[in-house]
């Protein structure tokens, strides 16, 4: 019932702009910034943040967001971001999570990382069907975004990485991994398993590559601009 709750909190349309512009950033959002970029009042918005935090759906903090410390640098505004816990309903109820979490320690203890990504692999490809490998990052962010990745780009490196146009070099990252509570448990074949997908899925010999690149809090795997293809 918790989680229905939680859930259903959602349907208020306010509410529900509030928690999706949250949960896109990536970062700590101020009232102010929320109330801003969803078209509503202050007091209205640190209303439903507030509901949503209670809910468990977001957590709250505070800091001071002008970057100032000491005399003069004013109070700690209260700040926002999306929760790590996850929330789902299943009606009627099933344990999809404990069965995942069993099968992934019964292949780890056996010894079926390959098997496993070799199985991925092809099911990543079969998704994508007869479509050719993704031609682009553009592209790719659209194939992610539909599998709930939350893919975002990120500008690396420095002038040298440039292209020949003088564009930054770029990197999909994904905020979100669909296998994250398994894959905290199992880490190594459950983000070899996520990778060897995401080959399937872009293909592994066009414009764009999958690879490992993790870091807290997001999708071990990141997607770039294939060397293959790189003049």
């Amino acid at each position: 019932m918790e989680h229905i709750e939680a859930i259903a909190m959602l349907q208020d349309p306010v509410r529900r702009r509030l928690y999706e512009y949250v949960a896109a950033q990536g970062r700590e959002v101020g009232r102010n910034e929320a109330a801003e970029a969803t078209g509503v009042a202050r007091t209205l918005a640190a209303h439903h943040l507030d509901r949503l935090t209670e809910a468990g759906l977001l957590e709250s903090g505070s800091r001071r967001l002008t970057g100032r410390s000491g005399p003069g640098a004013g109070r700690p505004a209260k700040v926002y971001t999306r929760t790590k816990a996850e929330r789902s309903v299943s009606l009627p109820a099933r344990d999809y999570r404990t069965a995942a979490e069993l099968l992934a320690e019964a292949a780890e203890q056996a010894g079926l990382d390959a098997g496993l990504c070799a199985a991925a692999r092809r099911r990543g490809e079969s998704l994508r069907g007869s479509a050719a490998p993704c031609g682009d990052l553009e592209e790719a962010m659209k194939m992610l975004a539909a599998r709930g990745y939350e893919p975002h780009l990120e500008d690396i490196g420095g002038p040298e990485d440039a292209d020949s146009a003088g564009a930054a070099a770029r990197v999909v990252r994904m905020r979100n991994c669909p296998f994250h509570a398994v894959a905290e448990r199992f880490p190594p074949l459950v983000c070899g398993m996520n990778l060897a997908l995401l080959e399937g899925l872009l293909g592994t010999d066009g414009p764009v590559r999958a690879r490992m690149d993790a870091r807290p809090g997001e999708c071990c795997v990141v997607v770039d601009a294939s060397k293959n293809n790189d003049d």
